[in-house]
Formats: structure tokens, sequence, C-alpha cells
């Protein structure tokens, strides 16, 4: 492997610790430390603020594109950017192909506890420089994002734990044959890795022989060429609702058949309470009547509902078919399609007759998201909230401060978000496929108390991220009473669901109800009931509960307390 493809490029903000991290990180690999701001300051023999001065911002960025281009051409390298770099074309294009770029992410309110006491910052001289690395932070973190190959959270991480981390995913990027670092933006995903190109992201759910990519981004449904990398047979089965039928299912049909393959619909009615025997039944039904067999594709177009029944279908026709999640809806891509867990629901309980079965791929395309209602985008915001809340507190923090941007479609924020959810859910999937060792089971917070909701209410009634962001709700309360959660961190949970406009107030049943429908979950074990609560955030543990703060805990949370 050439010497230059284990270049490694860090970019991000002022104070992100690029210097800091870079230095460190270019010790433990043994190669070549440089600080392309002390370049510029030894080629000029001046200091950046008095190039700033002298030349203004547009004759420092000149200066700054020259020496990207000069020293990422060079070999062996650890090289720590400016933090406006990546606004140069040129730059980004560099930085692209000719190393691993590694993204030091940081939430601003960190950045500015960083920098605050920092003079020779010229772009914070302001009257509010907590406001200007804020707008700073908005411009240049999709161009970060375009530009990475790993992305690296610094809110809470040491120096050393950020090294290692880097050290071991450049370990395993560089172990991978016949694929450069910086080399696979125009094709294949690296594995157990992501490369993002704009608005486009791709991971790879990493599960030894059933490990499977993700793909991301705006136009997929009328783009053949994940057709051709993931779909094997000629035979395609579509399996799609009647909400999402006249909006997408022509276009997918088109791309495939472009593609050569032979297509089958199946239209299902949409909603919670179709997720049933019948509605199997009929995916059945449709695919022997056609002669499918087992070179069928099985293609799931929709939300969970869709990708959970097609799945278990393809678990279980002709005892496995592959399948591939399209899903359509945030709350399927973040959660659902990615991970394996299929099935059905039984009027006593939620998701209780299914099986772990992979998918061969997920496609998620962006631009769907924006025909979502805004209570569909809503629920699935319950799921990135879920995320931060149990292992990600810099998420947790990113959606306090950009929870306005989400909610209004930003294709920047949009991407951001799934792309998190699903590395973390990758990343819990790979280490815990099976719910054997207990890490999976940490994804369920929440969701005790919101199947409990849905299965009490009637399924359909309330849409499942809504439920979960109640559920939520409730946990971090239950978790404050078992006196682990500081009613702060409560606080804020409660505060950010409501903001992405889901219930905080839970519905109204006797406690009898209650603990008859929390029996009913697979996490309990032994006639025990289980929950996920929350330590602190970012700390998520499973346990029973005693049935006093319990109690408190629903009396609290409902409209109306009740006996």
């Amino acid at each position: 492997m050439p010497l230059m493809s284990k270049n490694v490029f860090l970019v991000g903000m002022m104070g992100s610790g690029k210097t800091t991290v870079g230095r460190a990180l270019a010790k433990r690999l043994g190669l070549r430390f440089i600080d392309s701001d002390k370049e510029i300051e030894s080629r000029t023999g001046a200091s950046i603020p008095w190039i700033f001065e002298m030349e203004g911002e547009a004759g420092f960025r000149k200066r700054e594109a020259e020496v990207v281009r000069d020293l990422t051409a060079r070999k062996g390298i650890v090289l720590a950017t400016g933090g406006g770099a990546v606004m140069d074309p040129d730059s980004r294009r560099h930085l692209r192909g000719r190393g691993t770029v590694i993204y030091l992410r940081a939430t601003a309110s960190h950045l500015f506890a960083r920098v605050v006491h920092d003079k020779t910052r010229p772009l914070l001289q302001t009257d509010d420089p907590l406001k200007k690395l804020e707008e700073l932070l908005r411009l240049r973190e999709p161009l970060y994002d375009a530009v990475a190959d790993v992305v690296i959270e610094t809110g809470n991480q040491n120096v050393h734990a950020m090294v290692h981390i880097i050290a071991d995913k450049l370990s395993a990027k560089w172990r991978i044959k016949g694929i450069q670092p910086g080399s696979a933006r125009g094709g294949k995903a690296k594995s157990g890795g992501k490369a993002t190109t704009g608005a486009f992201a791709r991971l790879r759910v990493a599960l030894g022989d059933r490990a499977y990519p993700i793909q991301i981004g705006p136009g997929l449904l009328g783009d053949g060429r994940w057709v051709a990398r993931m779909v094997k047979g000629k035979s395609v089965a579509v399996v799609t609702n009647t909400v999402v039928a006249p909006l997408y299912l022509s276009r997918l049909t088109d791309t495939l058949h472009a593609a050569g393959k032979q297509v089958v619909s199946i239209v299902l009615p949409d909603g919670e309470q179709e997720k049933n025997w019948q509605s199997l039944m009929t995916i059945f039904d449709v695919l022997l009547e056609n002669r499918c067999d087992r070179g069928t594709t099985l293609l799931a177009l929709g939300g969970g509902v869709i990708g959970d029944m097609t799945g278990y279908a393809a678990a279980s026709f002709m005892r496995g078919v592959p399948f591939i999640q399209v899903p359509t809806t945030l709350l399927a891509t973040v959660d659902a399609a990615v991970g394996g867990k299929t099935g059905i629901n039984h009027p006593m309980g939620k998701n209780m007759i299914g099986a772990f079965y992979q998918p061969a791929a997920v496609v998620a395309d962006t631009l769907t998201l924006h025909t979502l209602p805004d209570r569909e985008l809503s629920a699935g915001i319950a799921e990135v909230i879920k995320h931060g809340a149990i292992l990600d507190t810099a998420l947790f923090d990113w959606l306090e401060i950009h929870m306005e941007a989400l909610m209004a479609r930003h294709n920047a924020a949009l991407t951001h978000v799934i792309r998190r959810s699903c590395e973390i859910k990758a990343e819990i999937v790979r280490q815990d496929e099976r719910e054997e060792s207990g890490l999976r089971a940490v994804l369920n917070f929440g969701h005790t108390f919101a199947h409990a909701i849905e299965a009490g209410l009637g399924f359909g009634v309330w849409l499942h991220g809504e439920a979960v962001g109640c559920g939520m709700v409730m946990a971090a309360d239950l978790s404050c009473r078992m006196g682990w959660l500081s009613a702060e961190s409560a606080g804020r949970i409660r505060a950010l669901v409501a903001r992405a406009g889901l219930p905080t107030v839970a519905p109204v049943m006797p406690f009898a109800q209650w603990m008859n429908l929390f029996q009913v979950d697979k996490k309990n074990a032994g006639g025990d009931v289980r929950f996920i609560l929350l330590r602190a955030l970012g700390s998520a543990v499973m346990t029973r509960v005693p049935e006093e703060p319990l109690k408190e805990t629903l009396e609290h949370c409902c409209m109306n307390s009740t006996s």
C-alpha cells in the first residue's frame, strides 16, 4: 500500500482539539505531525492575527489553500488543518483524495468554553463570540461531514481516549485489502466505516458474513446503481402500503425495470393495526401466486410496519430469501430498518411474533422525508433523542441546539441525525445482535412504557414514536425516583421531547392495567418486569423497579392520578 494512503488529515472547528490530538496521534502512528497554521506562520514570518489584519480573511484563505495543497501531497503525515480550510473546494478535493480525513466534532457550547479566553482567534474578536461560533459551525459542518471518513465526538472524551479510538479505526481501514482510505467515495463503502459526499453517507453494519451496507442520500429511489450492487436475482417483490405506493412505488419500479429486474408489487393497508397475521399472509399469497422462488429479493418500501413485516416474510418464505430495507420515514430510517428485528403484533403485545433476520442492505432516500406529515417526522425524532439520551450526550446537546433546523427538514440536519443514529445502532447490533449480552436492550429506553401505551389505547391511536417520546419522559421520571438521574437531566429530556412536538403526558389507565401491559414485554424474565433507565444522560441500565416509585411515576405522568 502506498505510504501516502496512510496520511491522516484532521478537520474541525477551532477549539476541537486538532493540534493536541494530532500531535498525540502522530506519535502513536509513527508519522510526522504538521499544523497548517504553524506552517503558514513559518512561511510568512508573521502571526495569524497579523495576516488577518494586513491581508484580511480572503488573503489568509488564499495562503491556507496553498499550504493545504502542498502539505497533503507529502507522505506519512498527520496534518491538523485550520478550522476554515474546508471552505476552499480545491482544499476539500486534496483532503479527500490524499489521505484519511478525521472530523473532530464538538458543539458550539463546548468549543466556546475552550476558546473564550484565547485572544489569538481573529474571527472571535466580536461582541458576541458564542454567536459567531454558532454561525461558523452551521456554515462549516456540512463541509466537514462531506470530507470526513471518520467522525469523532470530542465533547467529553479525553485526548488519550480519542487517539485510541482513531488509531483503532485507522488500523481497521488500512487492513482492508485493495481499498485505499480517502478513495472510496465513488465506489464501495469501507467495511465497518463511513464515507460521505455532501448529503450522502455510507456505513456498514459489521456482522461477519451477515454484514450489510447502509446508503443514505437524496434521490436514491431513482438511482439504479445501488440496484446493480445489492439486488442479486432477477425477481423483486416490492412490499409497500396505500400511503407510500402513490408517492414512490412507480419511481422505484421504473428504477428496478431499468436495471433488468422483474417486479411484483404488494400494496398493503396502512397503519400499525395492520401489522398482523392477515397482512403477512397477504404477502405470502402474492409471492406464491406469482411463483416467486428463493432467488426473489423482497424490498420493504415504507415505514417501520412495512419493514418489520417484510423482514419477517423474507425470513419465513421458503425458509429465507434476501430482503432490502427502503425506509421512507425518519423513524424507520434511524431505528427499525437497521438491526434485523422483524415481526408482527399480537393483540396482547407488540412485536411478540417475529425473528432476527438481517437485511441485505438499507437504502434511505432522504427526499422521502420531505413528504412526511409533521406528526410522522416528530415520531422519528423520538428515536434520535433516545440515541442521544442513552449513549451519545454530544448528539443530545446537538439536538438541543438544532431542533428547529431538524423540524424544518434542513438537509444537513437530516443527514447528520440519520448518519449518527445509524452509526450508534450499527455498533450496538454488531456487539449484541440478538440481545444476548443485554447491551442491545438499552435501545428500548422508554419502550416498556411506550408499548404499554400503544397496546392499552389500541395499536394505531398513537404513533409508535409518539409513545416512545412520552415513554422516555416517564422513564426519566422513574430514573429520578430511583435516585439516579438528576432532576435537571430529566427536565432536559422532557423539554426536548416537547420541542420535537411529541406528547409528554401519558394516557390515563388504572395501575393494574399498566402492570398487566408491562408483563407482556420481551425484556422480562422470570415474571419480573424490567425497565431501561438512566443513571445519567448517556448511561443506561436495565433493572427491576420497586412498585412504589413506579406507581408514583404513573400518577405523576398521567393526565390525572389513578389508583
